[in-house]
């Protein structure tokens, strides 16, 4: 890097799970994506066995590695590398994303036209160019049980002929730049979510704070999705569905909260019954989903 004012550079941080055969392609796409724009890469890895460190040290010897001794988990795995971060602006990039040519400097361009944007997220895509819903309004029960039944197949038909940039609620984690100081406002990212729902609390305390997100398609990323999260088979969902029940705790009513209660109730005895009949999943693992509708 050159020695460019901090405020004028950006900060890329990678959480990394036993990710490797991405890395080298979202690493490699940052490079040609951030051409003429200062910025250090910091990757951070959760304890993984296949290699990665060694990977990016022997092929990237210019992105700083964090190694956790276990799987901290998103959040905590992010704050992690916020704390060795330095510019005035952060993106967080997960390692199965690919960057097209000159998106980021698209993100930071409109960042910078706009005081009062706290982040800024690109139009995701899969390896099929089909757009994924990557932004949303509030998160409720009756809004988000609408939103994934309905308005998600819509929405990303609606994505492919609406290119415009608009206000949202909630910006997809998988690569979103964020202004440092409203992170530093709204603070950093709430480690009690090990996974899922950590970028939508810390969209939501921006957005409590008097700040924007702004969902920008110009700018295009490809996110192949859940190259990570896969490899923790059935904990995955169980983690969802933590991670759920904890924000509606946070940021919802009472209300809202028995309806998921309810409805999880009922999603997991479905699941319970369908692992008895196929084998498909082992049913005992699943009697302790039921143990997260008794926590308080």
């Amino acid at each position: 890097m050159d020695e460019a004012p901090w405020e004028e550079k950006l900060s890329v941080i990678v959480v990394n799970y036993n990710d490797k055969n991405n890395l080298r392609e979202c690493l490699s796409s940052l490079g040609e994506s951030l051409l003429e724009i200062p910025w250090e890469a910091i990757v951070v890895d959760n304890c993984s066995s296949d290699g990665s460190i060694e990977f990016i040290k022997s092929f990237f010897s210019e992105v700083k590695v964090i190694e956790n001794k276990e799987n901290l988990g998103f959040s905590k795995a992010n704050n992690k590398g916020i704390e060795q971060s330095r510019a005035a602006y952060i993106l967080f990039l997960n390692p199965d994303t690919i960057l097209f040519p000159n998106s980021l400097s698209l993100l930071l361009k409109e960042m910078r036209s706009n005081p009062r944007a706290a982040g800024v997220g690109p139009a995701l895509l899969d390896e099929r160019m089909n757009y994924q819903v990557s932004f949303g309004k509030k998160v409720d029960f009756f809004p988000e049980l609408f939103q994934k039944l309905l308005m998600n197949r819509c929405e990303k038909y609606r994505l492919r002929h609406d290119f415009g940039r608009r206000d949202v609620g909630w910006l997809s984690g998988a690569c979103l730049l964020v202004r440092r100081r409203a992170l530093e406002e709204a603070g950093i990212f709430d480690e009690r979510f090990f996974l899922y729902f950590e970028d939508i609390d810390l969209c939501l305390r921006m957005r409590n704070r008097g700040w924007k997100l702004i969902y920008f398609p110009q700018a295009r990323v490809i996110h192949k999705g859940g190259t990570s999260t896969s490899q923790l088979g059935l904990r995955r969902r169980w983690e969802y569905r933590k991670s759920q029940l904890y924000f509606y705790k946070k940021h919802n009513s009472l209300f809202s909260k028995v309806l998921l209660k309810i409805y999880l109730f009922l999603n997991f005895t479905l699941l319970y019954f369908y692992a008895l009949l196929f084998k498909i999943e082992d049913a005992s693992e699943i009697k302790k989903f039921f143990l997260l509708l008794k926590e308080k």
